[in-house]
């Protein structure tokens, strides 16, 4: 596919401290599988039923509850048709975090967000920069189950997993968000313009219940939509050197 010569630094880049060790969240016990299922009432098991104390709960969970609490999930219809929910995956402590927008076939399979070959562009991507999956990267989806067809998350989709996407952002506390994808984008931001004219504009997320920092946002494409448009990699490029740079000035 011509991955790898497209994404190369122009300029050399200062040596990097040794990687950080991925910490990914523990598997689940017993006690804490209870826990979170406990926290979730039946009314959350019914597709496309909203409750008032759904966000509250999801956010005080801690890793474990969450891993448990979306895989049970069936707050909207796209838990009807997928083989497991993908929550994340790499370091959970980490100061990159890249968000793109929902498990494909081969994600769904594994349980891994960008296995296929999307997931060999972001690693592309990523070394680029001088980044690595698990290494002081985490990533997420806007949505947690696969999409019928591999569509795009609809908005109310995307609504119903806007507080497992929270919690992640507040456990994690990373100090840049790469926003992969249009849903990526609409997830954290609302509608509020298209992927292009978002794209180089200086972007901030702000937790909804303001116990932290605003966190930068950096906006491009979604790898698989670059291997079907080619040319916009260039501009993928530049958003990742934007990134980059935008990450050594927070230092």
């Amino acid at each position: 596919m011509g991955l790898s010569p497209i994404w190369r630094l122009r300029t050399p880049v200062a040596a990097s401290p040794p990687p950080m060790v991925a910490a990914e969240p523990p598997a689940v016990d017993p006690l804490h599988a209870a826990r979170a299922e406990h926290a979730l009432p039946a009314s959350d098991d019914t597709p496309g039923v909203a409750d008032a104390g759904r966000a509250a709960r999801i956010a005080d969970m801690d890793w474990r509850e969450l891993q448990v609490s979306v895989a049970a999930c069936r707050a909207c219809q796209l838990c009807s048709e997928r083989r497991q929910a993908v929550l994340g995956v790499g370091d959970v402590h980490a100061d990159w975090l890249f968000v793109g927008e929902g498990p494909g076939a081969e994600e769904d399979a594994r349980g891994e967000p960008f296995v296929g070959p999307a997931g060999k562009l972001l690693d592309a991507m990523l070394a680029a920069i001088d980044l690595r999956r698990g290494d002081d990267v985490y990533i997420a989806n806007a949505v947690k189950c696969r999409p019928p067809r591999n569509r795009t998350p609809e908005a109310g989709e995307m609504a119903a997993c806007a507080p497992y996407l929270q919690r992640q952002i507040a456990l994690i506390q990373p100090r840049l968000i790469v926003l992969l994808g249009r849903a990526a984008a609409h997830a954290l931001l609302g509608e509020i313009g298209s992927l292009g004219s978002l794209r180089g504009r200086s972007l901030s997320y702000s937790p909804p219940a303001g116990s932290t920092r605003p966190i930068p946002l950096v906006v491009t494409y979604h790898p698989a939509y670059l291997l079907r448009t080619l040319p916009d990699k260039a501009k993928a490029w530049e958003d990742l050197c934007r990134a980059r740079a935008l990450m050594r000035s927070l230092a």
